[in-house]
């Protein structure tokens, strides 16, 4: 009797077209009409708009993008007006109560909606009324849709080492000046913190010396946008606190513990946290950009489930471990870690017996960063790589969730570890990997996809780590330097040059190297039946890679 009723009961869940799935114990619905997030990323870049968003779908949730013609890209900076309009259609349809109540959240790139990117915000000539038009427009969508949860990102302008490491994406003037800017403003904020008698007389030197070098129109033109950004980066905290926003997260892009970045993130963080009292749940300082879109979309998604908010335990490989000041970060991992958990909408615990996720962080003995498309990431495991290993294998073995934020290495995995994962068939048996760009890129990733793993099925969970191991190991640690030395009109060009007519050349090879490198490091899956490349932003630099099951 107990066994035809339990059947007529999934019959009639059936019936009214709900599943629920779990792989652990919290169960999402996925509906004949599922629950809707609006998402407006930064930039169109995939690990931006494509990669992010498809982890919420892999809950269940229908997450709407603006079309990438209105979003910013390499050589588009993107379209505040169209993009608000868009906002608007999504939302405010007041003659379809029943669409507009199927959004559950809306997470939203200040970037996007004042500048038009991310890009858009180091290289813009809006004038600063313009600006502040575009900021009160937060404001009045607050007042159209004050029931809707709203989550804003936007970040504090970078200050890149160079011009190598600005990928073109700085003003022309930066080929020149560059170094120099980034090393003047790095003493600019050291005496800042400490005083003027912070600086050593070599250094007070140095800095008025770089202060003549430097045209007084480059300073000015850089500086003066940066003043524009600071001012939106204010006007958003003060909207925060006349609760406008349910969360709002004020990313530090590329930077480092003394820079213009680091400076100007201090004073935004004592104004918001201090000044107006926001606590850390609601406004955070992040270090980081690129992986605050899927951070906030965690969050959304574990705000609609206050009961059940991730544990996350935490513990890194030997040597520096949560010490670490990663390349393009001004703070410790570890800081950096915590911080992420409590935007993501978790709690670090101290013990992985009651944790969601156990994060493990593969991180370098000496505490520093190395370059992926370097020849010493050479795939040979040491022993710190080894003992590293044997942390994620007893992790997985002792049943735990683990997920893996490999960043011993920049722009691409670790080879040693991976081989060493490969060889322990551990791969699939994680809740997630990432180890792309920047370290706290990564970690952000792997945190985020990891917290959310527990809620997703078997293939889904997979079909995020397939894609962090064909973007990350594969292709930014491995393919793209055998494509650099495979096309021979690619010589002496970097990453960040325009392929030209070349690109479609590009991608042939690339998805020839890609599918070689699945078939001889990757488990035999239907998924990776047809893989392909494409560069999106027509550079070497960032790739978009999908898979899907093979016909045959």
């Amino acid at each position: 009797m107990f066994k035809k009723k339990w059947v007529s009961l999934l019959a009639c869940l059936a019936c009214v077209g709900t599943v629920f799935f779990a792989d652990g114990d919290v169960a999402f619905a996925k509906k004949n009409q599922p629950e809707k997030i609006i998402y407006i990323p930064h930039d169109n870049r995939p690990v931006s708009d494509r990669q992010t968003a498809d982890t919420i779908r892999q809950l269940g949730y229908d997450v709407e993008v603006p079309p990438a013609e209105i979003l910013g890209s390499r050589r588009n900076n993107g379209d505040p007006d169209k993009l608000w309009r868009w906002l608007e259609d999504q939302v405010g349809v007041k003659k379809n109560a029943e669409r507009k109540n199927n959004i559950k959240a809306v997470v939203i790139s200040a970037d996007s909606m004042v500048y038009g990117s991310l890009v858009a915000s180091r290289k813009h000539e809006i004038p600063t009324n313009v600006l502040q038009e575009r900021v009160n427009r937060f404001a009045d969508f607050h007042k159209l849709h004050p029931e809707l949860k709203t989550y804003v990102f936007s970040s504090i302008m970078r200050t890149s080492r160079n011009a190598e490491a600005s990928g073109d994406m700085e003003p022309s003037y930066y080929k020149n000046y560059g170094s120099d800017i980034f090393r003047y403003t790095a003493l600019t904020d050291k005496a800042d913190m400490n005083g003027i008698n912070g600086l050593t007389e070599r250094e007070k030197k140095e800095k008025e010396f770089l202060a003549s070098l430097i045209p007084n129109n480059v300073m000015k033109d850089w500086m003066g946008r940066r003043e524009k950004n600071f001012s939106v980066n204010k006007a958003m905290i003060n909207m925060t606190k006349l609760n406008n926003f349910t969360y709002y997260a004020l990313g530090r892009d590329d930077n480092a513990p003394y820079s213009q970045t680091h400076m100007e993130g201090r004073h935004l963080s004592k104004y918001g946290s201090n000044d107006l009292s926001l606590s850390f749940r609601k406004f955070q300082n992040l270090a980081g950009v690129d992986e605050v879109g899927l951070l906030l979309l965690t969050r959304a998604v574990n705000d609609m489930h206050p009961n059940k908010n991730p544990m996350v335990y935490v513990k890194y490989n030997m040597g520096a471990g949560g010490m670490t000041v990663p390349a393009y970060s001004d703070e410790k991992i570890d800081d950096t870690v915590r911080a992420h958990i409590a935007c993501a909408g978790g709690w670090y615990v101290n013990s992985p017996e009651k944790a969601d996720l156990v994060l493990l962080v593969n991180t370098r003995f000496d505490g520093t960063t190395g370059e992926a498309d370097k020849y010493e990431n050479d795939g040979k495991p040491s022993m710190i790589t080894r003992n590293f290993a044997d942390m994620v294998e007893k992790s997985v073995k002792a049943g735990y969730p683990v997920g893996v934020a490999d960043i011993s290495y920049a722009n691409g995995s670790d080879n040693a570890l991976m081989n060493e994962l490969k060889k322990r068939n551990l791969l699939m048996k994680l809740k997630s990997y990432a180890g792309w760009n920047t370290p706290t890129n990564s970690e952000g990733f792997a945190l985020a996809q990891g917290m959310l793993a527990r809620n997703m099925t078997e293939e889904a969970k997979n079909k995020l780590l397939l894609t962090r191991y064909l973007d990350d190991w594969a292709y930014q640690a491995n393919v793209r330097q055998s494509i650099k030395r495979q096309l021979g009109w690619f010589k002496g060009k970097g990453l960040y040059s325009d392929l030209g007519t070349k690109q479609s050349d590009a991608q042939y090879s690339t998805n020839s190297w890609l599918r070689l490198f699945a078939r001889e490091n990757l488990p035999p899956l239907p998924e990776l039946g047809n893989i392909k490349s494409n560069y999106i932003w027509n550079r070497m630099f960032e790739c978009d890679i999908t898979f899907e099951k093979s016909r045959y």
